[in-house]
């Protein structure tokens, strides 16, 4: 009788267990949530992981840079070894909150495939950047162009992930490495910065063909940029001349085509230059008698071309092709006879009019 009684006294009330359960776990939650100190500590230790990273970058980076003599490598070491540093500092601000192992080991690889699937291309790039700075294309300070692109500038800072170009123009361009990878790309500075530059022009046959060579190699040597002489450029295999040589590529329809070639010191000044040598090739034709040609075409006229009809400042001349006139040439009767119609038609039309 009184266990039946404690029975329903027990069992009356369905919903008391379920309270007792939540509540359970809410204080288990509760329990498992970091305490104020751990936050403390955990915040302290990511504050001292981030000065360590940055004490140890700089103690190790002199070191590194002797080592390895690539700035562009000795940039990317120094980020990993940083980042490794914060990535121990995260691990340590884990452990400090409560998070196992598991949940951490989890965790990451949850990310890794998010990675994997959404930045597909910035892995890609990853990779490229990789490859950049294997090969060796371009150092940081060295002088590059981006052909298809017309970019043309200083490297400024090399990444796995993309290219800093300073360009000329006093702008900065970002191009990742999974697109300058697809691109011809021209170092000016790839061991020697020294740069030939070629200037092409026409000359008309009438003109002295050696007074223009002597003259146009001069007007290079007068510019101070250009190099006037000296040992031989090598190049691979190849020597050429450091001295400006102006040779004959063609003879062309309207005249003599001339290239000019020369090096200058510094391949940032190579408009700059070149204006500069033509001015002066100008200025020294022009005292030498020396004229460039242009452009222009020959029409002859003779005795079987019949008539053209012509315009003189803007005006049509009046003048309207005659009729042609048998013209033997063996003095046939023929034509003696259509030479005397003529005169007696002309004759009878006079005095009538």
């Amino acid at each position: 009788m009184y266990g039946d009684l404690q029975g329903e006294e027990s069992g009356g009330d369905p919903g008391a267990g379920t309270e007792s359960e939540a509540t359970d776990g809410l204080v288990e939650a509760a329990s498992s949530f970091p305490s104020l100190e751990e936050i403390a500590l955990a915040l302290v230790v990511l504050v001292i992981g981030w000065f360590i990273s940055k004490l140890v970058v700089r103690m190790a980076g002199r070191t590194v840079a002797q080592r390895i003599e690539r700035p562009s490598v000795t940039r990317t070491v120094l980020r990993g070894v940083r980042v490794s540093v914060l990535l121990v500092t995260l691990i340590v601000v884990a452990y400090i909150l409560g998070v196992s192992g598991g949940e951490i080991f989890l965790s990451v690889t949850v990310i890794s495939a998010v990675i994997a699937v959404v930045l597909a291309p910035l892995v890609g790039s990853l990779i490229n950047g990789f490859f950049v700075l294997a090969d060796q294309p371009y150092e940081i300070g060295d002088m590059i162009e981006v052909v298809d692109q017309g970019h043309r500038g200083f490297v400024e800072d090399i990444t796995i992930r993309y290219t800093k170009i300073f360009t000329l123009e006093n702008t900065f361009i970002v191009i990742p490495n999974s697109e300058i990878q697809q691109r011809d790309v021209v170092n000016y500075s790839a061991e020697d910065e020294r740069t030939r530059i070629s200037v092409r022009f026409d000359i008309t046959y009438e003109s002295d063909l050696e007074t223009a060579r002597t003259a146009a190699e001069r007007a290079a040597r007068s510019v101070d940029e250009v190099i006037s002489g000296g040992p031989d450029i090598r190049i691979g295999s190849a020597r050429y001349a450091a001295a400006p040589v102006c040779t004959i590529d063609q003879y062309a329809d309207s005249g003599i085509s001339l290239v000019l070639y020369f090096w200058i010191k510094n391949p940032y000044k190579q408009a700059l230059v070149r204006s500069s040598v033509q001015t002066a090739i100008r200025e020294r034709f022009a005292d030498a008698d020396v004229e460039f040609a242009y452009p222009h075409r020959h029409h002859v006229f003779d005795e079987t071309s019949g008539v053209a009809r012509m315009a003189v400042d803007g005006r049509e001349s009046e003048r309207r092709p005659e009729p042609a006139r048998a013209s033997p040439a063996d003095g046939s009767p023929m034509g003696a006879e259509a030479d005397d119609g003529a005169r007696e038609s002309g004759d009878s039309s006079g005095p009538g009019e």
